[in-house]
C-alpha cells in the first residue's frame, strides 16, 4: 500500500485526501484541456473510483461538462482551481496533479492528444529556467 496523499485548491476551502497510487499521468494537448488550463496541456492523474475523501469545501465545487465530448471540469467557486472529479463514465477519478500537496506515485505517464498541441508548445521543451521572475527579486 502506497498510502495518502493531500491535496487542495489554491485559496485552500476545498482539501481533499487520495490513495497515492495512480494509474495514469496524462499531460492532455486537447483543445479543452489548453482552455480549461490556459497552457499547453493539462496534467491529469487517473485513479480507482473510491479513493477520493473530501476533508472540506466540497460544497464549493463547480463542475463543467463539455457538450459532445467526455470531457469534464471540476473547480473551485472561490478560486477557480482545478479539483478532483469522477470522469464522465464514471470509471475512474481525475485529480489535477498540481493540486496535490506531495509527490504522487504514477504507474505510466503519457502524453495525450499529442496531434492537437498548440502550435508553440514544442518551443516550451527549450526555454531558459529561472528559480524566480528573471527580472530579480
Amino acid at each position: 500500500m502506497s498510502g495518502k496523499i493531500d491535496g487542495a485548491c489554491l485559496c485552500g476551502e476545498i482539501r481533499y485526501e487520495i490513495n497515492n497510487r495512480f494509474d495514469q499521468l496524462y499531460f492532455c494537448h486537447c483543445k479543452q484541456c489548453q482552455k480549461t488550463s490556459g497552457s499547453v496541456y493539462l496534467s491529469n492523474l487517473f485513479c480507482e473510483v473510491g479513493s477520493l475523501s473530501w476533508l472540506s469545501g466540497e460544497n464549493l465545487i463547480k463542475r463543467f461538462d463539455y457538450p459532445g465530448r467526455e470531457f469534464s471540469n471540476a473547480f473551485c467557486k472561490m478560486c477557480g482551481s482545478g479539483v478532483p472529479y469522477l470522469n464522465a463514465n464514471g470509471t475512474a477519478i481525475v485529480v489535477r496533479a498540481g493540486s496535490l500537496n506531495g509527490k504522487p506515485i504514477v504507474e505510466t505517464t503519457s502524453r495525450i492528444f499529442y496531434a492537437e498541441r498548440s502550435q508553440w508548445a514544442d518551443e516550451c521543451e527549450t526555454a531558459n529556467t529561472y528559480a524566480r521572475f528573471p527580472w530579480g527579486a
